[in-house]
């Protein structure tokens, strides 16, 4: 992300709203402006292809400000915050303008040229792949496992297992990734558990794009196969970004669930979406779920497009569910992706006094943007 970090000098661009009869203590002072392009990085420096801006003023004596990107129309803004997608394709160069307002109505302004990149193909870019053509462990530059129990020794939702970073639990052969679940009694900093599983965290923190992962799910009851993201703010134990980009746990920091599989149900799988409100902080949740035939015999490819409007969730071609998205949801910010089996808990339920071992195959992950 290209973040612009820019001061004004407030006394240059004194306007007044009343005709020069304010007091000269009541203007605003020291105008500060932030501009963010969404996925802007070395390799692409106007973004990924979104066209999306993230623009944040402040200044001191300010009660209000106001935005216009390009020849728009000027937009009011209490927070000082304001994100905007920009709809012609290509690179073009815009001006974004800023004011900053004080209790009176006296203003300080000042505009910012900026170059966005607007793709005209959705989610054109590959960012992370692992296809999975090499043997042995899951590849350290693009995993990280997260071993570490969260939960005074437990994961949370009442699992049942321990994750590892074993290659027992999770190991590269054939052309495909294997998670890999396994009736054992495994102990971790004095916790002890009656199954290993593994949890990987793919080592990019990413807004915006297409995911795709093509898998096949393990078909014993008791198995809660998931792949999803979390905001990548949400520091939680363990987890590879640490606070890096914030602490506000969970749901602050927003839950996709591009898929789960219940324990008991192994003819659908679920998509699900968990937040806390930014404004309210109140918990929310919503999601949908569809038949998929032959899930742990076949493969089949659990995809997510997310942008600044909506996340859409499909399994193959089908729609899954569709949320639409907005500024008081925590969807306009890093997250990154997770694939694991947990065992038993709120939705892997009973597992079989049989269990022995399952396993989650995926053939290949790609994130596009």
């Amino acid at each position: 992300m290209s973040i612009f970090n820019i001061s004004v000098l407030s006394l240059v661009f004194v306007l007044s709203c009343s005709s020069g009869d304010s007091d000269s203590n009541d203007v605003p002072t020291n105008l500060n402006v932030d501009i963010s392009i969404i996925g802007s990085d070395t390799n692409n420096p106007n973004g990924n292809g979104s066209g999306t801006v993230v623009v944040s003023a402040s200044a001191n004596n300010a009660v209000r400000y106001a935005f216009r990107f390009g020849n728009g129309d000027q937009i009011a803004s209490e927070t000082g915050t304001m994100e905007y997608t920009f709809l012609q394709n290509g690179t073009n160069t815009y001006n974004i303008a800023v004011w900053a307002y004080s209790q009176s109505g006296a203003f300080i302004n000042e505009s910012y040229p900026v170059d966005v990149f607007k793709s005209d193909e959705a989610f054109a870019t590959l960012v992370f792949s692992d296809e999975f053509e090499y043997e042995g462990s899951p590849d350290n530059q693009k995993w990280h496992h997260q071993v570490i129990p969260p939960d005074n020794g437990s994961w949370h939702n009442g699992e049942l297992q321990h994750y590892t970073d074993r290659e027992e639990n999770s190991f590269v052969s054939d052309g495909t990734l294997k998670i890999k679940a396994i009736k054992e009694q495994y102990s971790y900093n004095g916790s002890t558990k009656e199954y290993t599983s593994a949890r990987l965290n793919a080592k990019l923190a990413f807004t915006y794009g297409r995911v795709e992962v093509r898998a096949k799910l393990p078909s014993t009851a008791g198995t809660w196969p998931a792949i999803w993201t979390l905001g990548a703010n949400v520091d939680e134990t363990g987890n590879y970004f640490g606070d890096q980009y914030g602490s506000v746990g969970w749901p602050l920091c927003g839950e996709i669930d591009i898929m789960e599989q219940t324990g008991w149900d192994k003819n659908q799988t679920i998509s699900h979406f968990h937040w806390g409100d930014l404004n309210t902080e109140e918990y929310m949740d919503t999601g949908g779920e569809t038949a998929v035939a032959q899930a742990s015999s076949e493969y089949h490819i659990y995809a997510m497009e997310w942008d600044s409007e909506s996340i859409k969730t499909y399994v193959d071609d089908t729609l899954v569910f569709e949320l639409p998205n907005s500024t008081n949801k925590p969807y306009n910010h890093e997250h990154y992706l997770i694939l694991n089996i947990a065992l038993g808990g709120n939705l892997g339920g009973d597992v079989p006094a049989n269990f022995t071992e399952d396993i989650f195959e995926i053939d290949y992950v790609r994130i596009y943007q």
